[in-house]
């Protein structure tokens, strides 16, 4: 599956738990990490977890398999990495403090 079409089955699980300033950001011929960043932020830590186990296991469902992951028991910043997709889920502290937004601001929105 294309990057693009799994970021499309994140942004709606991000819809139906209510994630909050989702970007899905374009990054190719801009990194060789990924072909697409998902950068969305969330209320707490249960709700940064439910956000991440649903991405999880849509994406799951639809054949795309979780390469590794980072931060879920902290739960701040989660990072969920497809292999030619990472999503990141912040709680609003920790994405204004890393600015991943203005750190890729070259990358085309997708959304």
């Amino acid at each position: 599956m294309e990057a693009l079409e799994a970021a499309k089955i994140v942004q709606d699980c991000l819809e139906d738990k209510l994630g909050q300033d989702v970007r899905i950001l374009d990054l190719k011929g801009l990194s060789n990490i990924a072909d697409c960043f998902v950068i969305a932020s969330g209320n707490n830590v249960n709700h940064l977890r439910a956000m991440s186990d649903e991405i999880t296991r849509k994406l799951s469902l639809a054949g795309v398999k979780l390469h590794h992951s980072e931060g879920y028991s902290g739960a701040t910043w989660i990072l969920l990495d497809f292999g030619n997709l990472l999503v990141h889920l912040f709680n609003k502290e920790q994405r204004d403090f890393y600015g991943l937004d203005h750190v890729w601001s070259d990358a085309k929105d997708l959304i």
